[in-house]
């Protein structure tokens, strides 16, 4: 549940960049962050004012907000009308941070949102969105929050707050203790929870007024809400002098400034224990004591309640680099939303010298960089050597700052890296601090660099005329208007080196340089901060890490979702220019290549990199540094197809490349925007041949180049980039066929005497029963992360519904046909092939006859493609051609294994035709490779579960090449009678659609959604629990297995539950076990596991009485212990049923 808001908006001081902060909040919007309905008015406004204090700049945002909720409702005019159903959200940036350029708002933290549908830097603003939208205001009427965001907010999931029949104005406070409430603002309340009073830096006999029963105090922490009718109130007061000069419609008539607070100018005019006089006299000078009259008279009848939240806490942002630095080091309570980590959104090449109770976040650290406990990284992009000891916060240093770095001592200091723009001259600025100084205290009573003023003078030569002008009076000579920083040097360019003398002065030169350069005070850089370039460089440097981060998981082959951070990269725009890059072919700074090291595949380099360098004892040979192919990636342009392009160029494993290439077509996906149709589509276009051509040859780097090149043509509009999409999904499967295709080595065929001309062999097969782990087997999963299904053999109405037959004929062609339900059915399907030419559509699976062209290629009994014609390879190997029927007693898309079944039944068939012979875990492994070829896809468990006889697990491991093995699973004595007693199937009446569900699956797993690699995870581990339930004979832990199954399908496949179907089970689940569709789902045979046995009738007499389920069917099964049969039919061989993998069809 969360807070819908009608209108967000942030507010910011005059010159603040405000274009740059309402970029930030489109940029939220874009990628998600702002919830599923996000607000229809996103606003970031400028006071008018240089000091227009809280409250004005609260009565200014609401009039504004009001202006544009009326412009959308077609009034003319402003009217208080349109806030009587908003939900508006007042968000204050508020004054300048001395430790973050772009203020408190954007001070990011060390945290990552691994579920978040963009990946992108967390800042405070962000964190306080949350709590807001998601936990503070859930249940709220309708009005208007105002909300700082100068402080650390945590609040609990339930805030437990009582908006039944409230009314007015409503303070939300934190408990705190008496001591920080020195320093901080207070509420002092009656009985009923009504605020009597603001205290602000109170006594401690006052403090102690406002303590509770446990001692706390309600702190101020700067959220307010008010109603409809108080929000009507105070924006009616935007028209009466002087408030008028609080907007901006008072700054176009040419009102005078003024300054109000917001708690104690507007809130504290309606606490009980205040009288008018009172309050209108506490006022400063008489324009501001002629707002409060205004504003007590408006406001005062409202009442004023407090909500103070347990176990929340309130961390006011200080100018204290301690505070500051313990912040962002220690973790938040138990009660925050947020997860704090020592490495956030960083690549850090030795994560092992950063200590714990560090923390780096948006960094890239190159080489050694040792990080102490205590000390924050933040915005940089450092090469080691270095060592940052304790108390230390570098923020904003780029890589050019690291040999000034270098040897140098760091311990209690901050060190910034500013741009400016002094009018249109842009430059960078470097400060240096220390983490005791004070910014504000005379420089008689302070320090700089944690040491006196005088010693600092001592230590480098500086004097006190360098840095205040000699009329500025003492008490004003502070740290905050010491002209310490160099700008511009008329002769040379200044770097880091220009302040990092200060720590460890040396030569006299350094300080002569420092006097001769135009340097400036903090106070004098404050308004010459240049924003827009910070959070440009911001995202320039997290793109450049993210660029790392594609690397590490594509090449590391790990389980992190790549999906967040491209959605970003489309979003923020970092996709076109290195599409440019890559198609013109300017890659030159990397010099790449891949190599296989004790089993895993690494990226090399020679460039410095130390995540691409060559380990120890393992160079590369020369036959690697010849195909290096050299790149030019720019940071900050578009990192996702960059680096995908050329992990896929480069990358030896077609499985990697494979992954790379779906990566591609996510950010071509993403740069659609959703407006260009399903994902899910044909790739076959022959524009995009060649490429695929290259591909199939095994020439990945210029296959890619191709599909780059071809790529262009597709980018106009988003149904061009989405079919563009689905073709780089289509370059995937060609390296997902190849690695699948790895499996042929496990294919061992014989050779056996010919059956005599004419005579038929004839295969008979089972059907299968996946009882769980489906989807575990299917490339690529099932050889990046290894899968495991129990599948059972069964006969369906007490027969073998599915075969083949084959003879040797005389003519030299092929005959091809389909069958009906038996090999005494009429052809439904009849097919004469006397050319290789008849044999080119083989990989087009709905072509008449490709599953048999298929066969026939597969087998070898036909070599495609060939110089010799096919009539006279067959004279010449067989001394004729072939006869192939097949048949099936399944409905299509049954979801009983039916195409990879028949599949092995054929070839099986044919093998023995052709005078060979194969073992059943040849099959497996040939009928792999067939489908491949077909371009069906699909995985393993259909003919281990059809080819296999009885009851078995299935398991492959997470490597290539793709090796099958099956383990025959032992149950007690009389079970299987068991099962067949309890198990039915059921036709659902539905035909299964599976291809678009396979297309979906394999798409989702290769962006490795955090959701598809936990239920891979899960339905492994189901289906050895399933085995075990299985070996101990019990049917209600079976059954629980089941329904675990058909939830974990539903989550690989949203979609795949037709309505009727969901009708179908929960009418039979009262009196099942368990119950499950077969195969992928969406429509086909529902299998069940039923309480009582021998219920065939019983559960017609159910189904029959459900409305809404169409025509369904209910089957008995059986399991088939002796598995698939070849007969040679018309002489005496006949070879029984041959299940064992070790025996020879």
């Amino acid at each position: 549940m969360a807070a819908e808001w009608s209108v967000l908006v942030l507010t910011c001081q005059r010159g603040g960049c405000v274009c740059a902060f309402q970029r930030e909040l489109e940029s939220r919007r874009l990628r998600g962050s702002l919830g599923p309905r996000p607000p229809a008015l996103l606003l970031a406004v400028e006071d008018p004012w240089a000091r227009l204090g809280s409250g004005g700049a609260t009565l200014n945002a609401l009039l504004v907000a009001a202006e544009h909720l009326s412009a959308r409702a077609g009034c003319t005019v402003v009217t208080s009308d349109v806030l009587r159903d908003a939900r508006i959200l007042i968000l204050h940036m508020g004054r300048d941070f001395s430790f973050d350029d772009c203020g408190r708002a954007f001070t990011c933290l060390p945290v990552e949102e691994p579920s978040a549908q963009a990946e992108a830097l967390v800042c405070n603003l962000d964190s306080l969105l949350g709590t807001m939208t998601h936990r503070l205001c859930v249940g709220s009427p309708p009005g208007v929050w105002v909300c700082s965001t100068d402080m650390l907010l945590t609040v609990p999931a339930v805030p437990g707050i009582n908006w039944d029949g409230f009314q007015g104005v409503r303070v939300i406070a934190v408990p705190g203790s008496q001591a920080y409430a020195r320093n901080h603002g207070v509420y002092l309340t009656d009985e009923e929870g009504l605020v009597r009073n603001i205290v602000y830096k109170g006594t401690e006999a006052q403090i102690q007024q406002c303590a509770g029963a446990d001692g706390t105090v309600p702190l101020v922490c700067g959220v307010v809400f008010f109603s409809s009718d108080a929000a009507e109130q105070l924006l009616a007061t935007h028209v009466v002098p002087p408030l008028d000069a609080c907007t901006y419609m008072g700054l176009d008539s040419g009102a005078p400034p003024i300054q109000l607070s917001l708690f104690f100018d507007i809130v504290l005019c309606m606490a009980e224990g205040m009288t008018e006089d009172e309050f209108v006299k506490g006022g400063g000078d008489a324009s501001v004591k002629s707002a409060r009259s205004v504003l007590w008279t408006a406001l005062h009848t409202f009442p004023l309640s407090m909500a103070c939240i347990p176990n929340a806490s309130y961390d006011y942002m200080t100018t204290s680099a301690s505070d500051h630095i313990r912040s962002l080091t220690l973790l938040p309570g138990s009660a925050s939303h947020l997860r704090f980590c020592k490495t956030a959104h960083s690549h850090v090449d030795q994560p092992c010298l950063l200590e714990d109770g560090s923390s780096v976040t948006n960094c890239l650290l190159e080489g050694a960089v040792w990080l102490a406990a205590g000390s924050v990284i933040q915005h940089c992009h450092l090469q080691g050597p270095l060592e940052i000891g304790p108390g230390c916060l570098l923020s904003g240093l780029a890589a050019d700052s690291s040999p000034a770095l270098q040897g140098c001592p760091l311990r209690d200091i901050v060190l910034q890296g500013h741009h400016v723009r002094l009018r249109d001259l842009p430059c960078r600025v470097f400060t240096l601090t220390g983490r005791l100084d004070d910014w504000q205290s005379p420089a008689d009573e302070a320090t700089y660099l944690n040491m006196p003023w005088a010693e600092f003078f001592h230590r480098t030569g500086i004097r006190e005329g360098d840095l205040w002008d000699a009329e500025m009076p003492r008490r004003s000579r502070c740290l905050l208007s010491a002209r310490l920083f160099p700008v511009l040097h008329a002769r040379e360019a200044l770097g880091l080196e220009d302040v990092l003398w200060l720590l460890a002065p040396v030569a006299s030169e350094r300080l002569a340089r420092w006097r001769t350069a135009w340097r400036m005070s903090w106070q004098e850089l404050l308004p010459c901060l240049d924003r827009v370039a910070e959070l440009g460089a911001r995202r320039d440097l997290f793109f450049l890490q993210g660029q790392h981060k594609v690397r590490r998981v594509l090449l590391g082959c790990q389980d992190s979702s790549l999906l967040p951070i491209t959605r970003s990269a489309v979003h923020e725009g970092y996709h076109e220019t290195v599409l440019g890059t890559l198609d013109e072919g300017e890659l030159d700074l990397l010099c790449v290549t891949s190599l296989v090291y004790q089993g895993c595949l690494f990226l090399r380099t020679l460039s410095n990199d130390p995540l691409l360098q060559e380990p120890m004892g393992s160079p590369l040979t020369p036959c690697c540094r010849s195909g290096l192919l050299w790149g030019n990636l720019q940071p900050g342009c578009g990192f996702a197809v960059s680096f995908y392009f050329l992990v896929a160029s480069t990358a030896g494993d077609a499985g990697i490349a494979a992954r790379a290439l779906a990566c591609i077509a996510d950010v071509l996906g993403c740069m659609a925007r959703d407006k260009g149709g399903l994902r899910s589509g044909p790739a076959a276009n022959r524009e995009w041949a060649s490429a695929f051509g290259r591909l199939e040859s095994g020439d990945i780097a210029g296959g890619v180049r191709e599909l780059a090149a071809e790529r262009q043509k597709w980018m106009s509009s988003p149904a061009l980039l989405v079919r563009a999409a689905r073709h780089y999904e289509g370059a995937e499967q060609i390296l997902i066929r190849q690695a699948v295709m790895s499996s042929c080595q496990f294919v061992t065929v014989g050779q056996v005497e010919l059956p005599p001309l004419g005579h038929w062999v004839q295969v008979a097969c089972p059907a299968r029963l996946d009882l769980s782990g489906g989807w575990s087997d299917t490339p690529p999963i099932t050889y990046e992360h290894g899968g495991a299904v129990v599948d059972v053999a069964v006969l369906v109405d007490g027969c073998r519904p599915i075969g083949a037959q084959v003879r040797r004929i005389s003519e030299p062609e092929l005959r091809l046909a389909s069958l009906g339900g038996t090999p005494q059915s009429e052809a439904a399907m009849e097919l004469v092939c006397r050319e290789l030419e008849h044999l080119q559509d083989y990989c087009q699976p709905h072509a008449p006859g490709a599953l048999l062209k298929t066969a026939f290629i597969c087998t070898q009994v036909v070599q495609f493609p060939s110089q010799k014609p096919l009539g006279a390879q067959l004279m010449e190997n067989f001394g004729g051609g072939f006869e192939v029927q097949t048949w099936s007693k399944l409905p299509h898309g049954s979801g009983l294994g039916t195409s990879s079944i028949l599949a092995g039944a054929v070839m099986a068939a044919l093998y023995r035709a052709a005078g060979k012979t194969a073992s059943t875990t040849s099959l497996i492994h040939a009928v792999l490779h067939l489908e491949q070829r077909l371009t069906t896809g699909g995985g393993w468990q259909d003919q281990v579960g059809g080819l296999v006889p009885g009851i078995k697990i299935g398991r492959s491991k997470a490597q290539l090449p793709l090796r099958v093995e099956v383990e025959k699973i032992l149950v007690p004595d009389g079970f299987t009678q068991t099962l067949n007693d309890h198990l039915l199937l059921v036709y659902t009446g539905k035909t299964r659609l599976a291809r678009n569900l396979l297309q979906d699956v394999v798409r989702n797993w290769y962006a490795r959604l955090p959701s598809t690699v936990q239920n891979a995870d899960a339905l492994v581990s189901n289906a050895e629990q399933c085995a075990q339930a299985l070996r101990q004979g019990n049917l209600p832990l079976l059954g629980q297995c089941l329904d675990r199954y058909w939830q974990q399908k539903k989550c690989m496949a949203p979609g795949c539950e037709p309505l009727a179907v969901r009708r179908m089970m929960a009418a039979l689940q009262p009196h099942v076990y368990g119950q499950c569709l077969a195969g992928a789902g969406g429509g086909g045979f529902l299998y069940v596991l039923t309480k009582a046995p021998r219920q065939k009738e019983a559960l017609h007499r159910i189904l029959a009485k459900t409305e809404g389920l169409g025509n369904f069917s209910i089957h008995s099964i059986e399991v088939d212990m002796g598995g698939f049969s070849v007969d040679v039919v018309g002489c005496d061989l006949k070879d029984g049923a041959h299940s064992r993998e070790d025996v020879a069809v």
